[in-house]
């Protein structure tokens, strides 16, 4: 998947080896894989998917065992390497024995029997800079939505998240070789694949799009008001959106869900704040965008309580949301630093997040 991933038996002394490959300010790209242990219809036992700066652009189809394009700009990439389909199918391929291997000893490391549902996430990223120079990068595996054990190419070493990892650090580190392989193609061969996306990808993934701001409110049983501001189809992702109170920055009783990705390859955000109605003329939704000629600063100017909007221009929002995973009953979250639901946009800004793809949410009851 653009991204090499090296299928790591973590708890063993063998390794296999495994794949992935995002404008904006900075770029990103992103492989994650995903086995569960007890698959269901609609949820097939591996999964690996790819995105570029947020879009997905590749799924692997357990059931046919191949690699399928998610947005037409891929597509092009068959022209110059007529294999490139194949080979990330067979990376998924030689994938999946791996995830069900390592899933069953992370059970056991837990003293947990083969029953019951048990997920194992692998995410291998990395990133280009404004200015086009590489940075950061991960190599890192989830347990039940928790951080379990990771890899820092600086130190060539592994950090265990909890306990029960322990084991696998003790395994890795010793084996040099790998720790300098992962560390090198996180750094040249991921980069090398990111910058190949991009050229294909570039009329949407470097596009500029302006927001289409909205603004809604709703009553509380207690008779305040939530103010409510959505930021729709822009690109590039970075934005900085805030509400303002007599003009100052205000961040009390106010949320997010962060930036997560339309279908079209533009980004969408919501922040709202709870109100005191007799102050509702005091705040304003402040947005800044490179697509801006200008910040925005919108009051709430709608009749009643009805779902009235006020727009930053004319014209439908082209582009349809991804459901929040906060619907999901599987109440796996981002970590204290990302405080949101979790997405790939989460996993990008976070120091230490946890994480499940929205596509990936699960109904266990």
């Amino acid at each position: 998947m653009g991204l090499l991933w090296r299928g790591l038996f973590f708890l063993g002394a063998v390794v296999v080896l495994l794949g992935g490959s995002s404008g904006s300010s900075s770029h990103f790209l992103h492989n994650l894989y995903m086995g569960v242990s007890e698959p269901s219809q609609g949820l097939p036992q591996f999964m690996a998917v790819g995105y570029v700066d947020g879009q997905l652009y590749l799924k692997y189809d357990p059931d046919t065992r191949r690699a399928l394009p998610q947005v037409p700009w891929i597509e092009e990439i068959e022209m110059a390497d007529p294999h490139y389909w194949e080979g990330q199918a067979q990376i998924a391929r030689n994938t999946e024995p791996v995830f069900e291997v390592n899933l069953a000893t992370v059970q056991s490391r837990y003293n947990q029997s083969h029953e019951g549902f048990h997920i194992l996430q692998g995410i291998v990223s990395c990133e280009l800079s404004q200015d086009g120079q590489p940075r950061g990068g991960r190599y890192q595996y989830a347990y039940d939505g928790k951080d379990f054990l990771a890899f820092d190419k600086e130190t060539l070493t592994w950090t265990a998240s909890v306990l029960q990892a322990e084991i696998s650090k003790r395994k890795l580190e010793p084996v040099l070789a790998t720790s300098q392989y992962l560390k090198s193609y996180l750094e040249e061969e991921c980069i090398d694949w990111l910058r190949k996306h991009l050229t294909y990808g570039k009329k949407v993934l470097l596009r500029t799009e302006p927001p289409v701001v909205r603004m809604t409110r709703r009553r509380g049983p207690d008779g305040q008001e939530t103010l409510i501001c959505r930021a729709l189809g822009f690109s590039p992702k970075e934005i900085y959106i805030t509400w303002k109170k007599d003009g100052e920055a205000w961040q009390e009783d106010t949320s997010t869900r962060g930036v997560a990705p339309n279908s079209d390859g533009t980004y969408h955000t919501t922040l709202s704040v709870e109100i005191d109605p007799t102050e509702r003329g005091r705040f304003r939704c402040h947005v800044d965008h490179s697509g801006l000629a200008e910040p925005l600063d919108l009051a709430w100017e709608g009749p009643g309580f009805q779902e009235s909007e006020k727009s930053s221009s004319r014209g439908s929002w082209p582009g349809r949301i991804m459901m929040p995973f906060s619907s999901c009953s599987l109440d796996i979250q981002c970590g204290a630093r990302c405080g949101a639901p979790c997405g790939v946009s989460c996993c990008h800004s976070a120091g230490s997040c946890t994480w499940l793809l929205r596509e990936w949410c699960v109904n266990t009851e």
